[in-house]
């Protein structure tokens, strides 16, 4: 229970940052359209040349893999890009500014050699993982699966460190691990407390929403089937892009916090409770 009030708490926190610049909200959404013109370009163009027939068929797997591999790469690229963008902006508001979607992106357009950097190497990362776990058994996965989470914990703050610092790739992931141990400890407690709440709350939203179908269809009501089912999709979708800004301001106020001791709109304490102290 305490873990879950610590959760709406960082939620309240990081949603006052949100309604102040509610423009931050933009970064998610052209990150998601950016991500899909990926996909589109590197699978379309596979499809219609037959490429995939040809790898299912037992050639081409080099290939195979080193166009999975730029797809990795792109993909986090464009993820980290915009996230960049969006912790650059909550700094920005989190030092007392007023940004402006175009600080942010302007922020990240300086530090794209580093952005870039830093999707090769969580692309390489990805990769490795991915295939051992298609080649272990059960408890390879599991020890894939934890080797992943402290993966994913140690390189929390990467993203505000290459745009406030202006490191490069490989020191940023080191300076991420070197902060969140030296502040906190090497353990996050409540599992990213942000994505705990947005999960109960889409749970929630599936939850009624199916019911209300359900209904709807046994009284044989297609329009309000239909309704209910694209504000289903547009309430997640909502839901999703605000969880996305949530985390960015967070990781934002984290960063400032473990690199200056205090944080404007965070309370010290929460934050502190957010990790397991090293003992």
């Amino acid at each position: 229970m305490s873990r879950i009030n610590n959760s709406w708490q960082l939620v309240k926190a990081s949603w006052s940052v949100l309604l102040a610049d509610k423009e931050l909200v933009i970064f998610p959404i052209i990150s998601f359209f950016a991500s899909m013109i990926v996909v589109a370009t590197f699978f379309l163009p596979m499809l219609f040349a037959g490429v995939f027939d040809a790898i299912f068929a037992g050639g081409m797997q080099v290939v195979g893999f080193a166009v999975g591999f730029a797809f990795y790469i792109f993909l986090y690229f464009v993820t980290f890009f915009f996230n960049s963008a969006l912790v650059g902006a909550a700094m920005i508001r989190l030092e007392g500014g007023d940004p402006t979607v175009g600080d942010g992106l302007r922020i990240a357009f300086q530090h794209i050699s580093s952005i870039f950097g830093y999707a090769v190497i969580a692309a390489t990362v990805g990769m490795i993982l991915r295939a051992i776990s298609e080649r272990a058994g059960f408890l390879g996965r599991i020890v894939v699966g934890l080797i992943g989470f402290a993966w994913n914990v140690a390189t929390f703050l990467v993203v505000p460190t290459l745009v406030v610092e202006g490191v490069g790739p490989v020191d940023g992931v080191k300076r991420s691990a070197a902060l969140l141990k030296k502040t906190w400890g090497e353990q996050l407690v409540g599992n990213f407390s942000i994505g705990l709440i947005f999960g109960l709350v889409i749970f929630g939203v599936i939850l009624v929403s199916s019911a209300l179908i359900v209904m709807a269809a046994i009284a044989n009501l297609i329009w309000l089937v239909v309704a209910l089912v694209l504000l289903d999709v547009m309430v997640l979708i909502v839901l999703g892009l605000i969880s996305s800004s949530l985390n960015g301001i967070f990781t934002a106020a984290v960063y400032q916090y473990a690199t200056t001791g205090e944080s404007k709109y965070f309370d010290p304490d929460m934050v502190k409770n957010t990790f397991k102290q090293k003992r």
